[in-house]
């Protein structure tokens, strides 16, 4: 007994790596033993396959269609939305929307129920007969067989020690040893008739495996067929939700589509205007200049240029978020936020911050920090006007607008307090940002430095925005807004000569008890030199202003500036407001200045 237990565990011990044994391998040819080496990854990947296909399930599995919808959360959606749509008025928006909804929601928890069925039914049953009955079977023969080839290997050493024990007897001759040969010849044929019997069923079992290995290798295709079956009940289940879905989402449409479309421009969703790249915005509006940028730049000519402080105060959030659903939805009902200069401000730096890709182009940006850190003049100005020449067309033309605004709106300076250097400052990086790069450590600091290079860039593109972009501009250039106004040009004269008229005007604007007709010459010709805003029907006020000469002069002599010991105290609070604006700068830019470089020093060398 022992010996035959010591014979079993020296043949597992010469069992191979894949549950192939010397016993079985004598009787596979070399395609068998390959397909031999397949049963066990096979049934392995049938039972996890099996048993997370199982886990997707969201109804009751072998349910009946009706109690598998009411176990699935979108049956519960539907029944959710029903309950609230009877609370709702059945003619109004949202209760209409409702109750498609709640239809939609119930057809598709129809269609998840169909759909986990014809799973069931067609993958993960087969899936569970190959996993715990085909290939086990398979298997089971197999361990047979070699437990039958093992047992013949065993008896046929038995027998050939019985048979040398047995010659071994024959050559002492007669004797008291007859009875012992005697012994030993039974003994002999006994296990001769027990060989003879294993090997018959060796033969019947062997039989058998190779039969079911042939039939696995026939069905193999039928197995890999469950899985592409899979994919194509998936395939159809999206089908089927998506043309639901399609069919529903028009009927919705349709019934709360805008009665009264504008023609020259489309009611565009929100997302269509914030937040989109500004050739798709374009090109789907079919503009040259993007909406926000124009509708916001007239509005501020209208109302807002003389306003102090303008993209530097921030406005309320619900009114900058009523005005750009406004802006995207129908544009043609701003007139009610001219009141607010600081909410239009607020939404044109907003549009600029949220394309995905700056106005002045990231393509660019090392081109523009190359101007910017140009020291003489001719050479800076040299090298924007190249990288300007570069710029997309919609780009170009889109910049070229704002700078010409910006410009108009720093010739207002002693009013709004807003110069080239604040604008850039609050503008600059609305413009222009670097590109996001992954893994580099000091992006942080130098993207603050960069910051301060986009400030200086934009500050000389709005002081030479004659040069840079020549040529007049009319600023209600889609005439969305109002009829376009000789006043909406802005002309290429040189900001020395346009000065006078806007913050020295000449004495000759100054009522004098004795008129002369010279100085009546010369208020004609500063009032026809001063730049007057753009007058708009939409933007305009009821009030008109051309009726009140005395409120007019009182206007043109406060852009004349303080004069005397008045003039003195206004130059230095303002002197001091511009200190306390840029101290916290400068300090700001000592401290960036001070991290890069110990960033710096810190990298590997």
């Amino acid at each position: 007994m022992m010996k035959r237990q010591l014979h079993r565990m020296r043949q597992l011990a010469h069992t191979g790596s894949l549950g192939r044994t010397p016993e079985t391998a004598e009787f596979l040819g070399e395609d068998l033993q390959q397909v031999e080496q397949r049963l066990e990854p096979a049934k392995r990947a049938a039972h996890n396959v099996h048993k997370r296909l199982q886990a997707c399930l969201q109804g009751q599995s072998g349910a009946d269609m009706d109690k598998r919808v009411k176990k699935l959360p979108l049956m519960a959606l539907s029944t959710t939305m029903a309950e609230s749509f009877k609370e709702l008025d059945p003619d109004s928006s949202m209760g209409k929307a409702l109750e498609m909804s709640c239809a939609i929601q119930n057809q598709l928890a129809r269609i998840l129920a169909e759909f986990e069925m014809t799973l069931e039914r067609d993958v993960l049953q087969p899936l569970s007969r190959l996993s715990e009955e085909e290939l086990p079977a398979i298997l089971k023969h197999k361990k047979s067989l070699q437990k039958l080839v093992s047992d013949w290997n065993t008896l046929k050493s038995r027998l050939s020690q019985a048979a040398k024990n047995s010659g071994s007897s024959q050559g002492l001759g007669g004797g008291p040893g007859s009875y012992s040969h005697t012994t030993t010849a039974n003994k002999v044929e006994t296990l001769k008739e027990e060989e003879e019997e294993l090997k018959r069923k060796v033969e019947q079992c062997k039989d058998e495996y190779l039969a079911d290995l042939y039939h696995f290798t026939t069905k193999e295709d039928t197995y890999a067929n469950y899985f592409i079956h899979l994919m194509e009940i998936q395939a159809d289940y999206h089908r089927k939700s998506l043309s639901s879905l399609d069919t529903a989402l028009a009927e919705l449409r349709e019934n709360h589509s805008q009665a009264d479309p504008s023609p020259s421009m489309t009611a565009a969703p929100f997302s269509r205007v914030y937040g989109v790249s500004l050739g798709t915005h374009l090109q789907e509006l079919g503009r040259d200049i993007a909406l926000p940028i124009e509708a916001c730049v007239v509005m501020l000519l209208s109302e807002g240029m003389k306003e102090e402080g303008l993209f530097r105060l921030a406005a309320g959030a619900s009114v900058l978020k009523r005005l750009k659903q406004t802006m995207a939805l129908d544009p043609r009902s701003l007139q009610e936020f001219c009141s607010d200069p600081h909410a239009v401000a607020g939404a044109l730096k907003s549009y600029l911050r949220e394309l995905p890709e700056p106005l002045m182009t990231f393509d660019l940006y090392d081109d523009w920090m190359r101007a910017a850190s140009l020291k003489e003049p001719g050479a800076r100005l040299e090298a924007l006007q190249e990288v300007c020449s570069r710029l997309p067309r919609e780009n170009f033309s889109n910049l070229r607008y704002l700078m010409k605004f910006l410009a108009r709106l720093a010739e207002e300076q002693e009013v709004n307090r807003m110069t080239p250097s604040n604008i850039a400052i609050v503008l600059g990086p609305n413009l222009l940002w670097p590109p996001e790069k992954e893994g580099d450590p000091a992006q942080l600091d130098a993207a603050s430095v960069s910051s301060i290079q986009v400030v200086g860039v934009v500050e000389a593109l709005i002081q030479n925005a004659d040069t840079l972009f020549p040529g007049d501009i009319n600023f209600n250039v889609s005439g969305l807004f109002s009829v376009p106004a000789p006043q909406d040009k802005v002309s290429d004269r040189p900001a020395s000569e346009e000065l006078p008229a806007v913050a020295m005007p000449t004495p000759a604007v100054v009522p004098s008890p004795a008129p002369t007709p010279v100085p009546v010459a010369a208020k004609e010709r500063a009032e026809s030199e001063t730049p007057l805003r753009p007058a708009s029907p939409k933007f305009s006020r009821s009030p008109p202003e051309a009726g009140a000469p005395a409120e007019d002069t009182v206007r043109k002599s406060e852009l004349a500036g303080p004069r005397g010991a008045a003039g003195r105290k206004e130059r230095l609070t303002y002197s001091y407001r511009t200190l306390i604006f840029l101290l916290p700068i400068y300090f700001f830019v000592r401290l960036v200045n001070k991290l890069f470089w110990t960033k710096l020093e810190q990298l590997p060398k």
